[in-house]
């Protein structure tokens, strides 16, 4: 047994891991630095529960950031990852199970007709964005502040996730050339579009958009910008790239896009389709999905991509979404838990958002809706992190960044949903 097994603790394992990991963690907002304290440990985790190292059991919405929609070692996802183990764990060869997880994503997100799979989100939005350019022929695209696409160096430009959590936004060690390619509108300024547009339109290759920005907390699209945004891009011969990463088969079986109608160029997935191990993909028209290697000349490749592993892990999570259809009950269980929150705040006569879209929602001390990343910026971050640390101390794990998302699984029954309404309520009504 290892000596770090022995730590009951999180505060000891986490004295440790910051002599050997830089912060102590493997992503910035793990570190509980805009909440406060030390980060907790998690030993195991079932269900819609974590156990951490200090043996307190906590209703957990974070879900890993997204993955476990079916909550954490679903029996199904778990007995597939055996399945598939017992064949090994990587080949570097073409493997069945990449093969069974194409048909299902070609079969079930509207804009992909060919696939290809890498292994993280990251991966899935910079590879689609060099496709994008590859195809066009083009050098320039819009992404919207706030709008986290993965540690990419063009991307990392007014981002949202942990470079906002930290105030970094923009990360040191990108060169200007690379952030000078990356045009940044507000998210929800339609003549911030247009006027890109009319500027360096002969130079756009793509827009990259969350369609429901959630790395910045919650945010939704005013009506119609969605359909602009296809609009302009169609009009201009520039590519329009959904980042569904996290929004994939979550908020839908085939996503946003299936949701709102709209039919993007390229989409990016990731999360869900590992059921829990690293994954991505991106996809879209076999015609700009043929430009790549070793058909066309973008090139893209990954020593793991296609892990059987993780396939095996998504073909599961991905057959238990379809067969159990369980979106009308996770959009009442994201209700219930908003309803409470809101009512809470009413009461206590604080200015509260909870934009909720099913079983994604965010929590914004703010006077009016938030529409874009200055309104999540300037709401009352102090109220969301003494919210946070009295969720944690009555058992509900909430992620550790007021610009974040919260996500709901099919195992979170009643009971934890009303317990946790009850805990966020108190919460709110202790601030």
């Amino acid at each position: 047994m290892s000596n770090f097994t022995l730590m009951d603790s999180s505060e000891q394992l986490f004295q440790r891991a910051q002599q050997l990991i830089p912060g102590g963690v493997n992503s910035p907002v793990r570190a509980f630095r805009s909440v406060g304290g030390a980060p907790f440990f998690t030993k195991n985790a079932n269900g819609a529960h974590l156990t951490t190292a200090d043996d307190l059991e906590l209703i957990d919405f974070v879900c890993t950031w997204g993955p476990a929609v079916h909550g954490h070692n679903d029996p199904d996802v778990r007995e597939a990852i055996a399945t598939a183990l017992e064949c090994g764990t990587s080949f570097g060869t073409p493997n069945p199970y990449e093969v069974e997880m194409a048909d299902r994503i070609v079969a079930i997100v509207p804009s992909v007709e060919k696939v290809r799979m890498c292994n993280s989100g990251t991966e899935a939005t910079m590879s689609a964005i060099r496709l994008a350019r590859g195809y066009t022929g083009r050098n320039k695209i819009i992404k919207f502040a706030g709008c986290y696409h993965g540690h990419v160096d063009s991307l990392l430009v007014k981002a949202g996730s942990g470079a906002l959590t930290l105030g970094n936004p923009d990360s040191a060690g990108i060169p200007p050339s690379f952030a000078a390619e990356t045009i940044v509108v507000d998210f929800n300024d339609a003549e911030g579009v247009r006027e890109a547009f009319a500027n360096s339109g002969d130079d756009i290759a793509a827009i990259i958009v969350e369609p429901y920005p959630a790395n910045c907390g919650m945010i939704l699209p005013d009506e119609g910008y969605l359909e602009l945004l296809r609009e302009l891009c169609t009009s201009n011969q520039s590519l329009l790239i959904f980042d569904e990463v996290m929004t994939g088969f979550r908020l839908a079986l085939g996503g946003v896009q299936e949701r709102v109608g709209i039919t993007p160029d390229l989409t990016a997935l990731g999360k869900i389709i590992g059921g829990g191990l690293p994954v991505g993909a991106f996809g879209g028209k076999a015609e700009i999905m043929d430009y790549l290697a070793p058909l066309g000349p973008v090139y893209q490749a990954g020593t793991l991509s296609g892990n059987p592993l993780a396939m095996a892990a998504g073909i599961a999570s991905l057959k238990k979404l379809k067969d159990t259809n369980p979106y009308a009950l996770l959009e009442k269980m994201g209700t219930q838990i908003r309803d409470a929150l809101i009512e809470a705040a009413r009461e206590k006569g604080l200015a509260l958002q909870v934009p909720q879209v099913g079983s994604m929602f965010a929590i914004f001390f703010a006077e009016e809706p938030v529409r874009n990343l200055h309104d999540a910026t300037t709401s009352h971050t102090k109220h969301f992190k003494q919210l946070f640390q009295y969720a944690l101390d009555h058992g509900v794990y909430l992620p550790p960044s007021p610009y974040e998302t919260c996500f709901i699984s099919t195992a979170h029954d009643g009971a934890d949903i009303e317990q946790a309404a009850e805990i966020l309520a108190a919460g709110i009504r202790s601030i």
